[in-house]
């Protein structure tokens, strides 16, 4: 039924669109002097057009992400319907959620990232900040036979600048509210002309915060990131190239983020005396200001390392991807209820202090052999291999007022802050796939393309001898599954693509912390079990994209029906700061998007988007009371409109202005619909100058213009996590090349 409510509203999206045509044509120009730019994608493994593509994918070049103002992954999903992004914690946290299959917090993405061609192995890789980007893609429906572990909500795939024969470098320094300061550079071109290239990129960002600490007196959210990135390629013939690309990010930021809304305060308004209602309602629309009597303090350092070696021979082009990441992250903050209230000496329960650590490596090879792209039928096979080494812990602590120790691998008996509870256990993982592809043109108008992976995971957990309370490592446990995908295309001219495709995704089960399921009982959580299931999810989508007007208007339009077994969610046990992972048995998610670019003239562009997505809670054991619910961590829809205006001012001078609007609908945080977040709207805007000739640029932007108060996050239970308000920021640009 939903479905066919999704078929509805495309029928009415489009009957609208197409009765607005002509009238839109008697305001254009009739000569077709100016169009839009062609964007190239690469969603599925090969260079086309982003209309010939039979897949629904939302693409940013390198100019469109400069004119949008992309600085990191939150900016982009902004931008694209039926996408949402909470980032509440610290930068290694983020809850992503793509046509309502979603992430948690300790879990795999629900999206596979794909950077120069690498798969990120972790959700910890994900938040980044962008910069010397050639062109990110979104593409949405399970994308496991082609791009692999946890595709089953689409995939994400970045492109960073790659070093040519032309020289090219640029310096930025910037600066904007909070105390923030920022300086990125690059250079790259030929080491040895039509042989080897190079290219070496830096970020900094420094940021005293926005919200403040009003127990502390200080700002609650520091910000520092430190990236560096280099890549090096060899390419001695037009047969073979060598692609070597290393970086190292540093950063330092929140790590919690979170209050609790039921709690009492004393006449300081800061001081918890007890469990109870003074901050207001427990509602996912109470925004608390931050009480915390410790720092609140998030690191995070990653090393990255890729080879990509392609090789063209007469059957077909070798492709060996080779990676190694190491990321450390730790976080330590209060415990709830997160403000000015210590607990004495031996006591637990009230206040107290948390911390979290993780330590992983992991290697990655991937082969491909790729028939020639000139063939009617195209082919590609290959396999793909992931060994990755997990240490976590989880512990509490006593909070006396001299701060908090860190704790990575062993609790303490300081009484500064003994440890009341220490989770810890190490993971030994490996992963195995293999996978393949035909691409049938069966005449110049259908296209059928047929894929087929097959997923097996490994995972062996050991709990440390330091855990307390103790718990003993539980057996290895393997998930597995075979992920097919049909897509059939129709172009019946070359301005219209119509498709429809069928697949499966996965995402593999894991463990939580043993002993889990245990304590969890006790604070009343049924269904928890120390094994979550995998996920999986087969999905059925019809879209149409098309040119008209010249080229200077795109439209494009989807429609979804998704059926999950085992949705991973995620649940809190504020008393020893457990994170946990629970699985809803079956939800039905369907839906659809439309968005449009206009060009209204040679110095206009126009562009809308809209996507809604229904979901519904078919089945749940732990409590059937619940079905009928909406999913958690799904906006019911997402709205986008702007504008983009260039125009000379002098004969050296271009004015550049940019507008966004964002609208993300009604969002439950549990199963139990307990509450919602409102509707929020959010404006941005940007506006600059730039020299004619492109040798610099300067650009004030300004997010959340209206100081939009909501909560990024809210958890069940209370647990609240503040968004920014309004943020500004001014950037020049010198471009020496």
């Amino acid at each position: 039924m939903h479905f066919f409510k999704s078929i509805r509203f495309l029928t009415a999206a489009g009957s609208a669109i197409l009765l607005a045509m002509p009238t839109v044509a008697q305001d254009s120009a009739a000569d077709g002097s100016f169009a839009l730019e062609e964007i190239v994608v690469t969603a599925r493994r090969r260079n086309e057009s982003a209309l010939e593509a039979p897949i629904a994918v939302t693409a940013f070049n390198a100019q469109m992400i400069q004119d949008a103002g992309i600085q990191r992954v939150e900016d982009f999903v902004a931008l694209t319907p039926n996408v949402t992004l909470a980032t509440s914690q610290g930068i290694g946290t983020s809850f992503l959620s793509i046509r309502g299959v979603t992430q948690v917090r300790n879990g795999e993405a629900p999206v596979a990232t794909i950077v120069d061609g690498v798969l990120q192995f972790s959700a910890l890789q994900f938040r980044q900040e962008l910069f010397d980007i050639e062109s990110i893609e979104v593409v949405k429906g399970p994308q496991g036979a082609i791009y692999g572990r946890n595709a089953t909500g689409g995939a994400i795939v970045i492109n960073t600048r790659r070093p040519t024969n032309d020289k090219y470098g640029y310096l930025q320094v910037g600066g904007g509210n909070g105390d923030e300061y920022t300086v990125q550079a690059s250079f790259g071109g030929p080491l040895v002309e039509d042989r080897w290239y190079g290219q070496l990129s830096a970020n900094y960002v420094d940021r005293d915060g926005y919200l403040d600490n009003i127990t502390r007196g200080e700002k609650a959210d520091r910000f520092e990131d430190q990236t560096v990135r280099g890549r090096l390629i060899f390419e001695p013939s037009d047969a073979f190239s060598a692609d070597f690309r290393a970086a190292i990010s540093m950063h330092k930021g929140r790590g919690i983020g979170f209050q609790y809304q039921a709690v009492d305060i004393a006449a300081d308004g800061i001081t918890a005396t007890a469990f109870g209602t003074d901050t207001g309602p427990i509602d996912a629309n109470n925004v608390l200001p931050v009480r915390d009597n410790n720092i609140d303090t998030g690191e995070r350092d990653m090393l990255d390392f890729s080879l990509k070696l392609d090789w063209e021979t007469d059957i077909g082009t070798f492709v060996s991807t080779t990676s190694f990441t190491d990321i450390e992250e730790w976080g330590d903050s209060d415990q709830f209820p997160y403000t000015n209230a210590r607990s004495a000496a031996g006591l637990f329960g009230f206040d107290g202090t948390q911390t979290g650590f993780f330590d992983i490596e992991a290697f990655t090879q991937e082969i491909r052999l790729t028939s020639p792209d000139d063939s009617r039928v195209r082919w590609e096979v290959g396999a793909y291999y992931l060994d990755w080494d997990r240490f976590v812990s989880l512990s509490t602590g006593v909070d006396t007022g001299q701060g908090i120790i860190r704790l990575e691998r062993s609790p303490t008996t300081d009484p500064r802050n003994t440890s009341l509870s220490f989770l810890a256990d190490d993971n030994d993982n490996t992963s195995f796939a293999v996978f393949g592809s035909l691409d049938f043109e069966l005449n110049d108008q259908w296209d059928l393309s047929l894929a087929l992976r097959y997923d097996e995971e490994e995972r062996d957990q050991t709990v440390s001898p330091e855990q307390f309370p103790a718990a003993s490592s539980p057996p290895p446990e393997t998930f597995d599954k075979v992920q097919p995908k049909v897509t059939l295309r129709f172009q019946p001219n070359d301005s219209t693509n119509i498709y429809a495709t069928w697949g499966e995704g996965f995402r593999s089960g894991q463990f939580n912390q043993v002993g889990i399921s245990v304590i969890a009982a006790g604070a009343g959580l049924n269904g928890v079990t120390d094994v979550v299931k995998a996920e999986e999810t087969e999905s059925f989508e019809i879209g149409f994209k098309g040119r008209f007007l010249d080229d200077r208007l795109r439209l494009n339009a989807a429609v979804f029906s998704s059926d999950v077994e085992n949705q991973q969610f995620f649940s809190f046990i504020g008393a020893i700061s457990a994170q946990i992972l629970t699985s809803i048995d079956e939800v039905s998610l369907s839906g659809g998007e439309v968005d449009i670019v206009y060009k209204a003239s040679d110095s206009v562009d126009i562009f809308a988007a809209f996507g809604f997505t229904e979901s519904e809670i078919d089945r749940y054991e732990v409590d059937p009371t619940v079905v009928g619910n909406d999913a958690p961590y799904i906006a019911e829809n997402t709205v986008n409109l702007g504008f983009q205006f260039r125009t000379p001012i002098t004969d050296s001078l271009e004015l550049f202005a940019r507008a966004d609007y964002e609208r993300r609908g009604e969002q439950f945080w549990d199963v139990e619909n307990s509450t919602a977040r409102d509707a929020l709207s959010l404006v941005n805007a940007r506006i600059g100058v730039e020299a004619e000739n492109g040798k610099w640029d300067v650009t004030g932007s300004v997010y959340n213009l209206s100081d939009e108060i909501y909560n990024s996050e809210w958890v069940a239970g209370g647990f609240s996590a503040r968004a920014p308000g309004r943020i500004w920021n001014v950037k020049l640009r010198y471009n020496f090349f």
